[in-house]
């Protein structure tokens, strides 16, 4: 027997079919009530369609793609079925044409034929309709249909009912068109195809086959043959640290912003400079594929249950987009930051200016030619590293004691700014760490920076808290100044760590919270964005640089105040 392959997105179990079709008073027609009895015990409805003259073209597709046997079987089925006067030789033969084109080539349930023609109109269980008819159902490629007393998804019903053996026909009047979802839509039209190259290539995009959930139709050549295979579609970018959005499903609703081939030529060539990463990197040439792309696809696609209409045309929030504010405050250092969420969408130069509309099964694809979405709105973003923050400080600079041993040369202490302190909500997530010098030297700290990107600027901050922010009481000796000098370490395209002078002998200003400039339009040659690093490549040194008789006079101490380091995207004004 020809093994015969169902196509099911988010059908996911066979029973979940019935659950749709629970919500109208007419479930016992399914099984037992209103469908015609003719012949039901011995004729299937297989035999039923080719002893219908006016199915002949449906038949002679169904024939060609191996579903004679599907039919014809103890599966239990109910068929939509266009008859000769809505559906012509000339398109039953293209349907074969493409169905013979694709065999070999993709797989069954990929095929077009099966998935769009004949998926499209068949469904698993017995289904009928009566006057009080207005349900859905899940076709056997995983598509909602609404049915009701006259027509499926618009297509008008001839006859009804009609009860076999094995499941029960309808005839219709024309047939039932097929509308991809979003995901599918992807790959229809021919100025997608880069997009489509991606979001289907294999290091992501697989489907899995589920044994469990398929029926069983004998053995063959010591091989289990199965009458229905159900695989389910498997994406990696639709998981949440990629684009948050499973564009596969039927019962969700999504926009999405899609550039065309001619759009993705011009932004690969501008973001791949951006995710050059040096050559001891694991994986750097699939990371070096793959974060250029998903670049461009992060923040592009919106769930209509977080965007209602109501308040769509003012903020637009994208799957990628963190919505809680302080939760935005903890990953971007403050929740005015919005990235992958945008402004004013409708309106000239907002992100759906321009596009084309496409309705899908699932949503509305928006093929853009002319690209609103800017970087600085998405993945360029502004890094922050909170001193006090899990693996932040790399290490504290040690020095030989008078029996060799190394020590720390300062000791670092958490320091809080409760809500009755002048400088609360002035100090980023209101904590900072003071490091006191613990031997008669100059202390130095370095500290780790993550997710960098390669060849494009960056403004370095480093931002320094006063003793007043802990202490309201402090005294003058405590609030002295100190002199620091700053240096920055990172790898080169060949993975050797280089460093390079930043700020030198800045000296810091006393009672505010000071935010040093310490690199303006600083690029690294190598990127570290999206790796797990337990060693991070990108570190910052600040050194403290009081000379013994500045020191000596009292006008200079050697305690450093870190609130945090901050890499700014670089703008002509880096202040703003």
């Amino acid at each position: 027997m020809k093994r015969y392959n169902i196509y099911i997105t988010v059908l996911g179990l066979a029973m979940a079919a019935l659950t749709f079709t629970a919500c109208s008073d007419e479930w016992d027609d399914h099984y037992k009530g209103s469908a015609t009895d003719i012949n039901a015990s011995s004729v299937s409805l297989w035999n039923a369609i080719l002893q219908d003259p006016n199915l002949s073209n449906f038949a002679r597709v169904a024939t060609a793609c191996g579903y004679d046997k599907a039919l014809a079987s103890s599966q239990v089925f109910t068929v939509f079925a266009p008859t000769n006067d809505h559906f012509s030789t000339a398109e039953a033969d293209a349907w074969i044409q493409t169905y013979q084109a694709q065999k070999g080539r993709v797989d069954d349930d990929e095929n077009t034929t099966i998935k769009e023609f004949l998926q499209n109109h068949i469904t698993l269980y017995n289904h009928s309709v009566s006057t009080q008819t207005n349900d859905s159902i899940i076709l056997m490629n995983g598509k909602r249909a609404k049915i009701n007393t006259s027509s499926i998804n618009g297509s008008p019903f001839l006859t009804t009912n009609k009860r076999y053996s094995n499941g029960v026909l309808f005839t219709v009047g024309t047939p039932v068109e097929f509308f991809p979802n979003v995901f599918e839509y992807v790959r229809k039209n021919s100025e997608l195809d880069s997009l489509a190259s991606f979001l289907y290539n294999d290091k992501f995009y697989r489907r899995d086959f589920k044994p469990e959930e398929s029926v069983p139709g004998g053995i063959e050549d010591g091989k289990t043959i199965y009458l229905d295979s159900v695989f389910e579609q498997q994406n990696d970018l639709f998981k949440y640290n990629a684009i948050n959005a499973y564009l596969n499903r039927e019962d969700s609703t999504y926009w999405m912003v899609a550039p065309t081939n001619n759009v993705w030529r011009n932004l690969i060539e501008e973001y791949e400079p951006y995710f050059v990463y040096d050559t001891n990197v694991l994986d750097r040439d699939s990371m070096m594929y793959t974060n250029p792309r998903l670049a461009i696809v992060k923040g592009t696609v919106f769930s209509r249950t977080n965007n209602k209409d109501a308040a769509i045309r003012d903020s637009l929030l994208s799957t990628n987009a963190v919505r809680n504010g302080t939760l935005r405050r903890a990953t971007y250092g403050a929740d005015s930051l919005h990235y992958y969420q945008y402004n004013k969408p409708y309106e000239p130069n907002g992100v759906f200016t321009g596009t084309q509309n496409v309705a899908c099964s699932n949503g509305i694809m928006m093929v853009a030619n002319d690209w609103k979405i800017d970087k600085k709105e998405t993945f360029f973003q502004q890094i922050i590293v909170e001193a006090e923050g899990r693996n932040a400080i790399k290490e504290i600079e040690k020095v030989k004691n008078s029996k060799n041993e190394l020590e720390e040369t300062a000791t670092a202490y958490l320091r809080n700014v409760t809500n009755d302190n002048a400088f609360y909500g002035k100090v980023s997530s209101d904590y900072f760490v003071e490091f006191e010098a613990s031997k008669n030297v100059n202390p130095g700290v370095t500290f780790n920076i993550t997710n960098v990107l390669s060849n494009i600027g960056y403004d370095i901050y480093v931002v320094t808290a006063p003793a007043l922010a802990n202490d309201s009481n402090a005294s003058e000796a405590q609030r002295l100044p100190t002199v620091l000098s700053f240096t920055i370490n990172y790898n080169d395209a060949d993975g050797v760590q280089k460093t390079s002078n930043l700020l030198q002998n800045y000296e810091t200003q006393p009672d505010i919270v000071d935010a040093i400039l310490v690199a303006e339009d600083f690029k690294f040659p190598t990127a570290t964005w999206g790796l797990e690093e337990t060693e991070p490549k990108v570190t910052l040194t600040m050194k403290c640089n009081v000379r013994a008789a500045q020191l000596r006079s009292g006008t200079h101490m050697r305690t450093m105040r870190v609130d945090c380091i901050l890499l700014k995207p670089h703008v002509n004004n880096p202040l703003n």
